[in-house]
């Protein structure tokens, strides 16, 4: 695909005891385990301790807050109404990338801050969660769309080497050359093509690592935690009321500063506080997911609409395609895809494709909402995807807007803001490995001499990092989690148990939908594989017979749910549909 890519050897801080602020810590003397028992440990830290930060979401941006903050030497505590990333952050396309797309606005500093920060995540941050991927423009006018789109993307490239850049340099491409490299194309869709470079990485594998890095550091997290309130003394925020949805329980968690990273909730919390709020809009996103043998290519696509962009990116057995970007004021909890989302989408990837997919062929869907902040157009495509920091009268610190690749500088601006500028320590971010990344190079290039087969241990790798010792200390204690969960997914059943025991799993939806894709990349949406997940499962959360089967019948309604909300015209039909699956954590739809 043209070029090599650049994996210089980071050298990874380590971690900073929270009690001790400068005390480095051993990795031995550090748990980034997240568990039941350790969400209970922390909710009983929560309802006891005044910490200097807590967060409401556990989204990226959230997550990146808990991080900053607590290696800082700050005490944090974050509370999330379900899942880790079960919002906008598992739902996104997947990369980290500058955005080409936003150099036609001109907005050259979001593209330069998020290139350095892509950059930043493959050199050092988290290596082992990302992977190289090329994109193909295909061109349709032989000489002023070359030169147009040519300097867009050098432009792209230059903004990029400013930060240490380790990706190929873009280059152009003859009819042949892109044809041979895609020859999924139709001969007649292009004269010639573009061919760039960008990240590709798993969004909810990505917030969920952060949550445990931030674990490791010392912060109390509690997923399955909803914000029914804030706390005020005098008109200032003192704290948050919290609902533990496990239990029912209620709690007041006091902090000296209150972040709200709530997305597309955030005018909801500012609220809770009497605040006006930052006229947060959200905008759907719509992504497809169809078997890698449907479309014959060597690299990823994108490619211009009457609307934005449309990407075709490689994931794995399979491609993405999306994503669409339409308003949306209906339920946010689950936003539902429509016919009309998915028929909009086949249209345009079958303007360029030789054989054109069908509705067959799709064999998931998924659906999310961007926070956008509103601007002068109406057009979701034409609002900021800036963010913004803002303190309220009443002590209110809010983030809002902005995009997945920039969570990091969102996060150092809001934890900023709560600790006053240029006072206390600053972000160190920058230099903190996500858990998995230290020796996951020396791990990568002995893969070999591990005791799984090459092709499991590089998808252990790709997914874990150097925490694969762990999942290959429960495949010898019990040989029979080396196999696959499903036929149709190259998933052990290691992953599941690990899932529950190390990344903070309480529902079979959170481990067939985040900590693994089964949900969106097989014919059946997870629903095969559904009943062994909770059977394996069910030993470390301690369900019995009747929890289990209440799970899966959740997880089923779900599944059912989406599928009939995807059969309907509009979004308003679908979002009705979508709603006829009720939440796990509360029992009823939202």
């Amino acid at each position: 695909m043209g070029g090599s890519v650049r994996r210089p050897v980071a050298h990874f801080a380590s971690p900073v005891d929270p009690a001790k602020p400068g005390v480095v810590m051993s990795q031995s003397e550090t748990t980034s385990k997240l568990n039941a028992r350790q969400r209970s440990l922390d909710l009983r830290r929560m309802g006891t301790e005044t910490f200097d930060i807590v967060v409401i979401g556990g989204g990226v941006t959230g997550c990146g807050i808990a991080l900053d903050a607590v290696t800082r030497g700050l005490s944090v505590a974050l509370i999330e109404q379900r899942d880790y990333a079960s919002g906008t952050s598992s739902r996104s396309s997947k990369l980290f990338h500058g955005g080409l797309r936003y150099l036609e606005h001109r907005n050259f500093t979001l593209v330069r801050e998020a290139l350095a920060e892509r950059n930043l995540m493959f050199n050092r941050l988290c290596p082992h969660l990302c992977t190289p991927v090329s994109f193909l423009y295909p061109l349709q006018h032989r000489v002023w769309e070359r030169l147009y789109v040519g300097a867009g993307v050098l432009l792209y490239d230059t903004l990029a080497s400013r930060a240490d850049n380790p990706l190929p340099r873009h280059r152009h491409l003859s009819h042949r050359s892109a044809i041979e490299l895609a020859p999924a194309l139709a001969e007649g869709s292009l004269t010639g093509g573009v061919l760039y470079w960008d990240v590709l990485v798993d969004d909810a594998r990505h917030t969920m690592t952060l949550a445990r890095t931030a674990k490791a550091h010392g912060a109390a997290l509690a997923p399955s935690t909803r914000a029914t309130g804030l706390l005020l003394e005098g008109g200032t925020v003192v704290g948050a009321r919290g609902r533990d949805l496990e239990s029912g329980e209620e709690l007041d968690i006091r902090g000296h500063k209150v972040i709200s990273a709530g997305g597309v909730w955030s005018d909801d919390i500012q609220a809770m506080a009497g605040d006006q709020g930052q006229d947060v809009r959200a905008s759907k996103g719509v992504h497809l997911v169809v078997p890698r043998d449907r479309i014959d290519s060597q690299t990823g696509m994108i490619l211009r609409t009457e609307r934005s962009v449309l990407f075709v990116i490689p994931w794995g057995r399979h491609w993405l395609i999306g994503t669409t970007d339409t308003p949306w004021s209906l339920r946010r909890a689950h936003p539902a895809a429509c016919r009309d989302d998915i028929d909009y989408l086949l249209r345009w990837v079958n303007t360029v494709l030789a054989s054109p997919i069908g509705p067959e062929d799709v064999v998931g869907v998924y659906a999310g909402l961007r926070p956008l902040l509103v601007g002068e157009s109406d057009e979701t495509s034409k609002l900021s995807r800036e963010h913004a920091v803002l303190e309220s009268d009443t002590g209110l610190i809010t983030v809002a807007g902005g995009k997945y690749t920039t969570y990091r500088v969102m996060a150092k601006d809001a934890v900023d803001a709560a600790t006053g500028s240029g006072t206390g320590e600053s972000s160190r971010t920058d230099t903190v490995p996500l858990v998995g990344a230290a020796g996951y190079q020396e791990a990568w290039d002995r893969r070999a001499e591990l005791k799984v087969g090459p092709e499991v241990a590089e998808h252990l790798l790709k997914r874990h990092g150097s925490a694969i010792f762990d999942l290959l200390a429960a495949i010898e204690a019990e040989p029979s989690l080396e196999r696959p969960l499903i036929d149709d997914a190259p998933y052990l059943r290691a992953e599941i148990a690990h899932a529950v025991t190390h990344e903070g799993a309480l529902h079979l939806d959170d481990v067939l939908t985040r900590r693994t894709r089964i949900s969106i990349e097989t014919p059946d949406r997870g629903a095969m594989g559904a009943p062994l997940a909770a059977a394996i499962m069910a030993g470390p959360l301690g369900w019995d017979h009747e929890t289990m089967q209440r799970e899966i019948e959740h997880y089923l309604a779900r599944v059912e749910a989406e599928l009939d909300s995807q059969r309907q015209p509009d979004d308003r039909t679908a979002d009705a549909a979508r709603m006829g699956a009720p939440d796990v954590r509360t029992g009823r739809a939202e």
